[in-house]
Formats: C-alpha cells, structure tokens, sequence
C-alpha cells in the first residue's frame, strides 16, 4: 500500500482554473526539491497513445494493457470495464513524495476546493476534508484558510507542511 499523501482538487464547475493552478503549483514544489505526482480525473473518454505509434497499433490490435519503458521513464495504459477507484492508481504510483489530484470530488481524500466568483461560489466538499480554498471571492466564509489564485506559494507551504515533513 502506497503511504503517499494524496490531496484532491475539486470545483463545482469546469472552468474554475484548477488545471492551470495545479500547473503553477507542480512547478513551485517540484522547484523546491520535491516529487510531485498527479492524477487527473476525466469523465468524457481520452486517448492518450499517438495513433500510429507502436503501442497504439497494439491496442487496436486488441492489447487490453500496454506499456512502455524508456530509459527514464514508463507509461502502462490499461482498459478496464468499469472506473477504477482513486486510490487504486495511487497505489502504483512510485517515487513521488505527495500526490495531486485534479478532481474526484467524491472521494474521501483531503481537498483544496477551487471557487471562482464567476462559476459560482458554494462549497462543494465537506468541511471535514477540505484544507483550504483558493478563490477570487473576498466574502466567502469558511473555517479553513483562503488562497488567491497568485497565492501559489501560500498552498505550496501547506501542502509541504502538513503532507510532506509531518506525515
């Protein structure tokens, strides 16, 4: 069992920024020195091979999984007839010191919830697993802290402080 903490994403509505949040974030703590992994969550189908590439060939040939390995790195695509659970790729996922998810907001896992004025401003998660918000709305009441979405280094220092030196 993979011990990498894992801290989802989540916003009521696509649009919010969360994937160009997490880009600046991902760069900021892999920046100082750590190992960032990310997951993301998509629910309208994606294809990931090139077409035309071997492993693509493979698959359409029938392969049910696929991989490849390069001298530094490896990528497996795998078919399955139903959505895999979170923490299943979690757990094969290596060598990273923290896990950032675009997403899953059912699941149980701790989140920072993206709230932008523009696409609405109720709070989705509860309150139990959310760490922090990061959104544009001054007036936005809640328990834990709030973030502006230049306040990349704001989130990084509580990710590394309270997911990577105290887990």
């Amino acid at each position: 069992m993979n011990k990498v903490n894992t801290i989802c994403f989540v916003a009521a509505r696509s649009g919010t920024g969360k994937t160009t949040f997490l880009e600046k974030l991902i760069k900021e703590i892999a920046g100082r020195g750590y190992r960032v992994g990310v997951i993301k969550g998509d629910s309208h189908g994606f294809e990931m091979d090139v077409p035309g590439k071997d492993t693509w060939k493979f698959a359409q040939a029938g392969a049910t999984a696929t991989a490849i390995i390069g001298l530094d790195k490896y990528a497996l695509i795998q078919s399955t007839d139903f959505k895999r659970e979170l923490d299943h790729v979690v757990d094969i996922i290596e060598n990273v010191d923290i896990i950032l998810v675009e997403g899953f907001k059912e699941s149980n896992k701790p989140k920072i919830e993206v709230v932008r004025r523009e696409k609405g401003t109720n709070i989705i998660s509860s309150m139990k697993e959310l760490e922090a918000v990061i959104t544009d709305v001054d007036e936005l009441k809640v328990s834990v802290p709030k973030f502006g979405f230049e306040d990349v280094g704001g989130i990084a220092d509580l990710i590394i402080n309270k997911y990577i030196l105290n887990k």
